[in-house]
Protein backbone atom coordinates (compact mmCIF):
# COMPACT_ATOMS: atom_id res chain seq x y z
CA UNK A 1 0.00 0.00 0.00
CA UNK A 2 2.78 2.39 0.93
CA UNK A 3 4.62 1.59 -2.29
CA UNK A 4 1.43 2.15 -4.34
CA UNK A 5 0.86 5.51 -2.65
CA UNK A 6 4.46 6.55 -3.31
CA UNK A 7 4.08 5.56 -6.96
CA UNK A 8 0.89 7.58 -7.32
CA UNK A 9 2.38 10.63 -5.66
CA UNK A 10 5.34 10.40 -8.05
CA UNK A 11 3.05 10.79 -11.07
CA UNK A 12 2.96 14.40 -12.22
CA UNK A 13 -0.54 15.90 -11.80
CA UNK A 14 -1.90 12.57 -10.56
CA UNK A 15 -4.49 14.43 -8.47
CA UNK A 16 -5.86 16.11 -11.58
CA UNK A 17 -6.23 12.79 -13.36
CA UNK A 18 -7.93 11.16 -10.38
CA UNK A 19 -10.36 14.04 -9.82
CA UNK A 20 -11.30 13.98 -13.50
CA UNK A 21 -11.68 10.20 -13.21
CA UNK A 22 -13.99 10.64 -10.21
CA UNK A 23 -16.12 13.17 -12.12
CA UNK A 24 -16.31 10.99 -15.21
CA UNK A 25 -17.09 7.94 -13.08
CA UNK A 26 -19.95 9.63 -11.24
CA UNK A 27 -21.16 11.15 -14.49
CA UNK A 28 -21.35 7.74 -16.14
CA UNK A 29 -23.02 6.11 -13.14
CA UNK A 30 -25.59 8.90 -12.79
CA UNK A 31 -26.28 8.73 -16.53
CA UNK A 32 -26.79 4.95 -16.43
CA UNK A 33 -29.13 5.35 -13.45
CA UNK A 34 -31.31 7.72 -15.51
CA UNK A 35 -30.28 11.04 -13.94
CA UNK A 36 -29.60 12.89 -17.20
CA UNK A 37 -32.74 11.57 -18.88
CA UNK A 38 -34.95 12.61 -15.95
CA UNK A 39 -33.20 15.83 -14.99
CA UNK A 40 -35.26 19.03 -15.00
CA UNK A 41 -32.19 21.25 -14.95
CA UNK A 42 -32.40 24.32 -17.15
CA UNK A 43 -29.78 25.31 -19.69
CA UNK A 44 -28.65 28.03 -17.30
CA UNK A 45 -28.18 25.48 -14.51
CA UNK A 46 -25.89 23.37 -16.67
CA UNK A 47 -23.91 26.37 -17.88
CA UNK A 48 -23.39 27.68 -14.35
CA UNK A 49 -22.37 24.34 -12.86
CA UNK A 50 -20.00 23.29 -15.64
CA UNK A 51 -18.52 26.75 -16.03
CA UNK A 52 -18.04 27.09 -12.27
CA UNK A 53 -16.20 23.76 -12.12
CA UNK A 54 -13.94 24.59 -15.07
CA UNK A 55 -13.10 28.11 -13.88
CA UNK A 56 -12.49 26.94 -10.31
CA UNK A 57 -10.19 24.09 -11.33
CA UNK A 58 -8.30 25.81 -14.14
CA UNK A 59 -8.44 29.42 -13.01
CA UNK A 60 -9.21 30.31 -9.40
CA UNK A 61 -7.38 27.51 -7.56
CA UNK A 62 -4.20 27.64 -9.67
CA UNK A 63 -4.17 31.44 -9.46
CA UNK A 64 -4.49 31.44 -5.66
CA UNK A 65 -1.82 28.76 -5.23
CA UNK A 66 0.52 30.61 -7.62
CA UNK A 67 -0.10 33.91 -5.81
CA UNK A 68 0.70 32.45 -2.39
CA UNK A 69 3.75 30.63 -3.73
CA UNK A 70 5.08 33.75 -5.47
CA UNK A 71 4.51 36.02 -2.47
CA UNK A 72 5.98 33.49 -0.05
CA UNK A 73 9.03 32.80 -2.20
CA UNK A 74 9.63 36.52 -2.68
CA UNK A 75 9.18 37.60 0.93
CA UNK A 76 10.46 34.49 2.73
CA UNK A 77 12.37 32.11 0.41
CA UNK A 78 13.36 29.84 3.32
CA UNK A 79 9.67 29.09 3.85
CA UNK A 80 9.67 26.60 1.00
CA UNK A 81 11.38 24.17 3.40
CA UNK A 82 9.06 24.72 6.39
CA UNK A 83 7.15 21.43 6.09
CA UNK A 84 9.68 19.24 4.29
CA UNK A 85 11.15 17.94 7.53
CA UNK A 86 7.78 16.47 8.58
CA UNK A 87 6.95 12.87 7.73
CA UNK A 88 4.11 12.40 5.28
CA UNK A 89 1.42 10.98 7.60
CA UNK A 90 1.30 13.78 10.22
CA UNK A 91 1.67 16.39 7.46
CA UNK A 92 -1.21 14.90 5.51
CA UNK A 93 -3.59 14.70 8.49
CA UNK A 94 -2.58 18.14 9.72
CA UNK A 95 -3.23 19.62 6.29
CA UNK A 96 -6.55 17.89 5.70
CA UNK A 97 -8.02 18.53 9.17
CA UNK A 98 -7.22 22.25 9.11
CA UNK A 99 -8.48 22.44 5.53
CA UNK A 100 -11.80 20.92 6.55
CA UNK A 101 -12.39 22.95 9.70
CA UNK A 102 -11.67 26.14 7.74
CA UNK A 103 -14.23 25.14 5.15
CA UNK A 104 -16.77 24.17 7.82
CA UNK A 105 -16.67 27.65 9.36
CA UNK A 106 -16.63 29.38 6.00
CA UNK A 107 -19.62 27.34 4.83
CA UNK A 108 -21.45 27.94 8.09
CA UNK A 109 -20.71 31.67 7.90
CA UNK A 110 -22.16 31.68 4.39
CA UNK A 111 -25.48 30.71 5.97
CA UNK A 112 -25.24 33.24 8.79
CA UNK A 113 -24.02 36.47 7.13
CA UNK A 114 -25.92 38.29 4.34
CA UNK A 115 -23.09 38.99 1.88
CA UNK A 116 -21.58 35.50 2.09
CA UNK A 117 -25.06 34.00 1.81
CA UNK A 118 -25.60 35.79 -1.49
CA UNK A 119 -22.35 34.28 -2.77
CA UNK A 120 -23.47 30.82 -1.65
CA UNK A 121 -27.18 31.12 -2.45
CA UNK A 122 -26.91 29.62 -5.94
CA UNK A 123 -25.64 26.38 -4.38
CA UNK A 124 -29.01 26.01 -2.65
CA UNK A 125 -31.06 27.12 -5.63
CA UNK A 126 -30.48 23.73 -7.21
CA UNK A 127 -33.73 21.76 -7.03
CA UNK A 128 -31.94 18.53 -7.89
CA UNK A 129 -28.82 17.02 -6.46
CA UNK A 130 -25.99 15.88 -8.72
CA UNK A 131 -22.19 15.79 -8.71
CA UNK A 132 -21.81 19.18 -10.44
CA UNK A 133 -23.86 20.90 -7.71
CA UNK A 134 -20.65 20.54 -5.67
CA UNK A 135 -19.18 23.46 -7.63
CA UNK A 136 -22.26 25.67 -7.84
CA UNK A 137 -21.25 28.89 -6.06
CA UNK A 138 -20.43 32.46 -7.03
CA UNK A 139 -16.95 33.17 -8.33
CA UNK A 140 -16.15 35.46 -5.40
CA UNK A 141 -17.20 32.74 -2.94
CA UNK A 142 -14.30 30.61 -4.11
CA UNK A 143 -11.85 33.49 -4.36
CA UNK A 144 -12.45 34.24 -0.67
CA UNK A 145 -12.50 30.60 0.48
CA UNK A 146 -9.85 30.32 3.25
CA UNK A 147 -8.99 26.66 2.71
CA UNK A 148 -7.95 27.34 -0.91
CA UNK A 149 -5.44 29.87 0.43
CA UNK A 150 -4.40 27.22 2.97
CA UNK A 151 -3.71 24.89 0.03
CA UNK A 152 -1.48 27.58 -1.45
CA UNK A 153 0.46 27.92 1.79
CA UNK A 154 1.00 24.17 2.21
CA UNK A 155 2.21 23.87 -1.40
CA UNK A 156 4.58 26.82 -0.90
CA UNK A 157 5.87 25.31 2.37
CA UNK A 158 6.77 21.99 0.77
CA UNK A 159 3.64 19.91 1.33
CA UNK A 160 2.48 19.51 -2.27
CA UNK A 161 2.20 15.71 -2.05
CA UNK A 162 -0.05 15.92 1.01
CA UNK A 163 -2.22 18.45 -0.81
CA UNK A 164 -2.46 16.25 -3.91
CA UNK A 165 -3.65 13.22 -1.97
CA UNK A 166 -5.96 15.34 0.19
CA UNK A 167 -7.64 16.92 -2.84
CA UNK A 168 -8.39 13.53 -4.35
CA UNK A 169 -9.95 12.15 -1.15
CA UNK A 170 -11.82 15.38 -0.53
CA UNK A 171 -13.31 15.48 -4.03
CA UNK A 172 -14.36 11.85 -3.77
CA UNK A 173 -16.29 12.53 -0.55
CA UNK A 174 -17.78 15.87 -1.67
CA UNK A 175 -18.86 14.64 -5.10
CA UNK A 176 -20.34 11.43 -3.69
CA UNK A 177 -22.27 13.34 -1.00
CA UNK A 178 -23.86 15.61 -3.64
CA UNK A 179 -24.51 12.82 -6.11
CA UNK A 180 -27.88 11.25 -6.87
CA UNK A 181 -26.15 7.91 -6.30
CA UNK A 182 -27.15 7.37 -2.68
CA UNK A 183 -24.52 4.80 -1.81
CA UNK A 184 -25.47 4.82 1.87
CA UNK A 185 -29.13 3.92 1.24
CA UNK A 186 -28.68 0.12 1.57
CA UNK A 187 -26.99 0.62 4.94
CA UNK A 188 -30.16 2.20 6.34
CA UNK A 189 -32.41 -0.38 4.69
CA UNK A 190 -30.85 -3.54 6.10
CA UNK A 191 -30.57 -3.97 9.87
CA UNK A 192 -27.28 -5.88 9.64
CA UNK A 193 -25.62 -2.92 7.91
CA UNK A 194 -26.90 -0.15 10.19
CA UNK A 195 -24.07 -0.43 12.76
CA UNK A 196 -21.55 0.12 9.95
CA UNK A 197 -23.15 3.30 8.65
CA UNK A 198 -23.55 4.62 12.20
CA UNK A 199 -19.76 4.59 12.48
CA UNK A 200 -19.06 5.81 8.93
CA UNK A 201 -21.43 8.79 9.09
CA UNK A 202 -19.80 9.99 12.28
CA UNK A 203 -16.51 10.24 10.44
CA UNK A 204 -17.20 11.32 6.86
CA UNK A 205 -20.03 13.18 5.14
CA UNK A 206 -22.54 10.73 3.64
CA UNK A 207 -25.21 11.49 1.00
CA UNK A 208 -28.08 11.42 3.53
CA UNK A 209 -26.17 13.78 5.85
CA UNK A 210 -25.47 16.33 3.12
CA UNK A 211 -28.70 15.92 1.15
CA UNK A 212 -30.43 16.96 4.37
CA UNK A 213 -28.60 20.28 4.20
CA UNK A 214 -30.04 20.88 0.72
CA UNK A 215 -33.63 20.12 1.73
CA UNK A 216 -36.10 22.98 1.33
CA UNK A 217 -37.74 23.01 4.75
CA UNK A 218 -37.36 21.58 8.23
CA UNK A 219 -40.99 20.48 7.97
CA UNK A 220 -39.59 17.64 5.93
CA UNK A 221 -38.16 15.33 8.61
CA UNK A 222 -35.17 14.49 6.39
CA UNK A 223 -34.23 18.16 5.87
CA UNK A 224 -32.11 20.51 7.94
CA UNK A 225 -30.97 23.43 5.76
CA UNK A 226 -29.79 25.18 8.94
CA UNK A 227 -27.22 22.51 9.84
CA UNK A 228 -24.92 19.79 8.50
CA UNK A 229 -22.31 22.22 7.19
CA UNK A 230 -19.44 19.71 6.98
CA UNK A 231 -17.59 18.99 3.72
CA UNK A 232 -15.39 15.95 4.39
CA UNK A 233 -15.82 15.11 8.06
CA UNK A 234 -18.96 15.27 10.18
CA UNK A 235 -16.70 15.81 13.20
CA UNK A 236 -17.10 19.59 13.15
CA UNK A 237 -20.90 19.49 13.01
CA UNK A 238 -20.90 17.11 15.96
CA UNK A 239 -18.39 19.24 17.85
CA UNK A 240 -20.17 22.56 17.26
CA UNK A 241 -23.75 21.32 17.61
CA UNK A 242 -24.96 21.52 14.02
CA UNK A 243 -25.20 17.80 13.19
CA UNK A 244 -28.46 16.07 12.33
CA UNK A 245 -28.08 12.44 11.26
CA UNK A 246 -30.68 11.18 8.81
CA UNK A 247 -31.74 7.78 7.51
CA UNK A 248 -33.72 9.10 4.53
CA UNK A 249 -33.60 11.88 1.94
CA UNK A 250 -35.51 15.16 1.48
CA UNK A 251 -38.74 15.23 -0.48
CA UNK A 252 -37.83 18.60 -2.01
CA UNK A 253 -34.58 20.44 -2.69
CA UNK A 254 -33.87 24.11 -3.29
CA UNK A 255 -35.02 27.39 -1.77
CA UNK A 256 -38.49 28.03 -0.40
CA UNK A 257 -38.70 31.41 -2.13
CA UNK A 258 -38.34 30.88 -5.89
CA UNK A 259 -36.88 33.55 -8.16
CA UNK A 260 -36.04 33.77 -11.86
CA UNK A 261 -32.31 34.55 -12.08
CA UNK A 262 -29.92 34.41 -14.98
CA UNK A 263 -26.88 32.22 -14.34
CA UNK A 264 -24.62 35.25 -14.80
CA UNK A 265 -26.16 36.94 -11.74
CA UNK A 266 -25.79 33.72 -9.73
CA UNK A 267 -22.13 33.33 -10.64
CA UNK A 268 -20.86 36.90 -10.98
CA UNK A 269 -22.73 38.55 -8.07
CA UNK A 270 -22.12 41.33 -6.92
CA UNK A 271 -20.68 42.43 -10.27
CA UNK A 272 -23.85 41.33 -12.11
CA UNK A 273 -27.31 41.75 -10.62
CA UNK A 274 -30.58 39.89 -11.19
CA UNK A 275 -33.50 41.37 -13.09
CA UNK A 276 -35.98 39.67 -10.77
CA UNK A 277 -37.01 42.20 -8.10
CA UNK A 278 -37.83 39.34 -5.72
CA UNK A 279 -34.24 38.10 -5.82
CA UNK A 280 -31.58 38.90 -3.24
CA UNK A 281 -29.26 39.46 -6.20
CA UNK A 282 -31.43 42.35 -7.46
CA UNK A 283 -29.66 45.67 -7.06
CA UNK A 284 -32.48 47.23 -5.02
CA UNK A 285 -33.58 44.18 -3.02
CA UNK A 286 -34.15 44.62 0.69
CA UNK A 287 -35.76 42.21 3.12
CA UNK A 288 -39.04 43.62 4.39
CA UNK A 289 -39.58 43.70 8.14
CA UNK A 290 -42.89 41.89 8.55
CA UNK A 291 -42.87 41.65 12.35
CA UNK A 292 -45.69 43.53 14.04
CA UNK A 293 -46.51 44.61 17.58
CA UNK A 294 -49.51 42.36 17.82
CA UNK A 295 -50.27 38.67 17.95
CA UNK A 296 -51.61 36.83 14.92
CA UNK A 297 -54.60 34.54 15.30
CA UNK A 298 -54.23 31.40 13.23
CA UNK A 299 -56.06 28.09 12.92
CA UNK A 300 -53.90 25.06 13.75
CA UNK A 301 -54.60 21.37 13.33
CA UNK A 302 -53.78 18.97 16.16
CA UNK A 303 -50.75 16.82 15.46
CA UNK A 304 -49.62 18.88 12.46
CA UNK A 305 -46.11 20.38 12.42
CA UNK A 306 -45.51 24.08 11.71
CA UNK A 307 -42.46 26.26 11.20
CA UNK A 308 -42.72 29.57 13.06
CA UNK A 309 -40.78 32.55 11.69
CA UNK A 310 -38.32 33.92 14.27
CA UNK A 311 -36.45 36.39 12.03
CA UNK A 312 -39.35 38.76 11.33
CA UNK A 313 -38.77 38.79 7.56
CA UNK A 314 -41.13 36.10 6.29
CA UNK A 315 -43.75 37.03 3.71
CA UNK A 316 -46.04 34.33 5.12
CA UNK A 317 -46.19 35.42 8.77
CA UNK A 318 -46.27 33.97 11.31
CA UNK A 319 -44.82 31.00 9.41
CA UNK A 320 -41.36 30.63 7.89
CA UNK A 321 -40.73 31.11 4.16
CA UNK A 322 -36.94 30.77 4.24
CA UNK A 323 -36.19 34.49 4.55
CA UNK A 324 -33.92 33.78 7.54
CA UNK A 325 -31.14 32.49 5.27
CA UNK A 326 -28.14 34.76 5.67
CA UNK A 327 -28.80 35.31 9.37
CA UNK A 328 -28.02 33.38 12.56
CA UNK A 329 -31.73 33.14 13.33
CA UNK A 330 -33.48 29.83 12.76
CA UNK A 331 -37.20 29.11 12.54
CA UNK A 332 -38.88 27.13 15.31
CA UNK A 333 -40.60 23.87 14.45
CA UNK A 334 -43.52 22.91 16.68
CA UNK A 335 -46.44 20.49 16.72
CA UNK A 336 -49.96 21.75 17.40
CA UNK A 337 -51.41 20.24 20.56
CA UNK A 338 -55.00 21.01 19.66
CA UNK A 339 -57.17 22.03 16.73
CA UNK A 340 -58.48 25.58 16.70
CA UNK A 341 -57.43 29.22 16.90
CA UNK A 342 -54.11 30.09 18.56
CA UNK A 343 -52.34 33.41 19.17
CA UNK A 344 -48.85 33.23 17.70
CA UNK A 345 -46.20 35.83 18.38
CA UNK A 346 -45.37 38.22 15.56
CA UNK A 347 -43.17 40.71 17.43
CA UNK A 348 -40.53 37.94 17.67
CA UNK A 349 -39.73 38.89 21.27
CA UNK A 350 -41.84 36.29 23.05
CA UNK A 351 -40.21 34.14 25.70
CA UNK A 352 -42.69 31.36 24.98
CA UNK A 353 -42.19 31.02 21.23
CA UNK A 354 -44.03 30.46 19.08
CA UNK A 355 -46.92 31.55 21.28
CA UNK A 356 -47.67 35.13 22.19
CA UNK A 357 -46.91 36.11 25.81
CA UNK A 358 -47.95 39.75 25.31
CA UNK A 359 -44.36 41.01 25.24
CA UNK A 360 -45.42 43.23 22.32
CA UNK A 361 -47.46 45.35 24.75
CA UNK A 362 -44.27 46.65 26.36
CA UNK A 363 -42.34 47.29 23.16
Amino acid sequence: MKQLLSSLLAIENFDVYLVLGILIGFGLMESISGFLANSKRSKGDWIQEVFSFLFLSTGIKPAIVATVYFMGSSLYPEGTQLLKSLSFVPLFFGYILLDDVLQYWYHRSAHEYPFLWKLHRSHHQAEEMGYFVSYRNAMLYYMMMPNIWWVGFVVYAGGAKAVALGLVIKQLIIISSHSTLKWDKPFYKYAALKPIIKVVERIIITPSFHHSHHGTSMLDKASDPNGNFGNMFSLWDQLFGTATFQTSYPEAYGLHRKTEDDWTAAYFYPFVSSKDKRSEWHRDFKHEDTATKEALNVELTKGKEYLWCACGRSQTQPFCDGSHHGTKIKPLKFTAKRTGPVRLCNCKATKKGPFCDDTHLSL
